[in-house]
């Protein structure tokens, strides 16, 4: 396989995610883990292109070689490693971003089988992309084809959810069957590092979710053991959208109501600066009521003039409009559109509240199976 091979992502004709290919269950031999699933792209590609001297060029994580005992055969795990020392497999830490970006310079197509959801936000020409992407798929005759992928068109929400449960499993966070271990994360921490504020809620600017080690909370600076200083505060943000551009986002607590509106007074969130004067006459004073419940945003018609909301459908597309009810509180979640007059409408960003969090990586997990063969997931990372 050597000579197919290239030391560059300039002189390669494709690019592998290595780490997705070695590990894809569904074509090759069994066992977690084969070097041969490799063989069998190559052979595709050769067929697909007519070139007996097709070129890849090569990304895995390092988690790759960390699981050297999944491997069937030692002599893979030889050649991978000599593969890495010649310069032929770049090892990095996440295979996925390496790629994605070599993929958006180069122009190269890609054999994988992620859709890469959880990238698409700091990625976004990957939305709607039919030709870049070719994922393997067995062949009756025990050999693979090299098939595009269409990667369609996620939401924002779906993006977001994606790259929690992706920040999750980084961080060691998601025990058996893809279940987010929600005791630690609905919970502060603090390192007993006097000057370390990463964990911090109150003197740090990006707090950070613990990496389990061995099954304990650990600061990833200083790799000491972190001390539980209660429940973690929730928080949400609320966008506010006009003509389909954001134009202001704000922050809603725990325990807090907010009401939005052309003028609803000091408290609460004032939309006249924002509207043309023809839009503002649609929009009462106080149109609609925020608030922050339990772990969940509740949204409450107040208006003169009526309010619709709709869902994130479960597909990627928005769900139809519903006329909200007066003075009935209804979930605000994710992705959910609130339109106080045509054209101006209020959502929520993809980041959630711990209980939400919880909710959606549990229909995350359920959505997502372990396949038959996999082993399942550790803490130890």
């Amino acid at each position: 396989m050597e000579h197919h091979l290239a030391a560059s992502a300039e002189r390669a004709d494709y690019l592998v995610e290595l780490s997705n290919v070695v590990r894809q269950t569904s074509i090759g031999p069994r066992g977690p883990r084969s070097l041969r699933r490799l063989g069998l792209v190559l052979r595709a590609l050769m067929e697909l292109t007519g070139d007996p001297d097709v070129s890849v060029y090569l990304v895995a994580d390092t988690s790759l070689l960390g699981g050297h005992r999944e491997f069937g055969d030692p002599d893979e795990v030889r050649r991978l490693r000599r593969w890495v020392a010649d310069g032929l497999v770049e090892e990095v830490g996440d295979a996925d971003e390496r790629i994605l970006e070599l993929a958006r310079m180069t122009g190269t197509r890609v054999v994988t089988g992620d859709q890469y959801v959880d990238h698409r936000g700091e990625h976004p020409w990957i939305q709607g992309n039919t030709w870049q992407f070719l994922r393997p798929e067995p062949r009756p005759d025990q050999r693979v084809a090299l098939v595009p992928m269409d990667m369609g068109v996620r939401t924002e929400a779906e993006i977001s959810r994606r790259m929690e449960l992706s920040a999750l499993k980084k961080q060691g966070l998601l025990g058996p069957s893809r279940t987010p271990l929600t005791d630690v994360i609905m919970r502060a921490w603090s390192c007993p590092e006097p000057r370390c504020t990463l964990y911090d809620l109150h003197r740090g600017d990006r707090i950070l979710l613990p990496r389990i080690r061995r099954g304990v909370p650990t600061c990833e600076l200083h790799g000491v053991r972190l001390t539980d200083v209660g429940v973690r505060p929730a928080g949400a943000q609320l966008k506010v959208v006009i003509d389909g551009g954001c134009v202001a986002r704000y922050t809603l607590d725990e325990g807090s109501e907010a009401y939005v509106g052309r003028l609803p007074g000091p408290e609460g969130i004032a939309l006249h600066s924002l509207l043309s004067p023809e839009i503002a006459a649609r929009v009462s004073r106080r149109h609609v009521a925020v608030s922050a419940r339990g772990g969940t945003v509740l949204c409450r018609d107040v208006s003169s003039y009526g309010t619709r909301m709709r869902h994130a459908g479960r597909r990627g597309g928005p769900g139809p409009w519903e006329k909200l009810p007066p003075g009935a509180d209804r979930p605000f979640r994710p992705g959910d559109e609130v339109e106080l007059a045509p054209g101006v409408v209020l959502t929520r960003s993809g980041r959630r509240f711990p209980a939400e969090l919880a909710d959606a990586w549990r229909a995350e997990a359920a959505r997502t199976p372990v396949p038959p063969t996999a082993a399942a997931p550790t803490r130890r990372v």
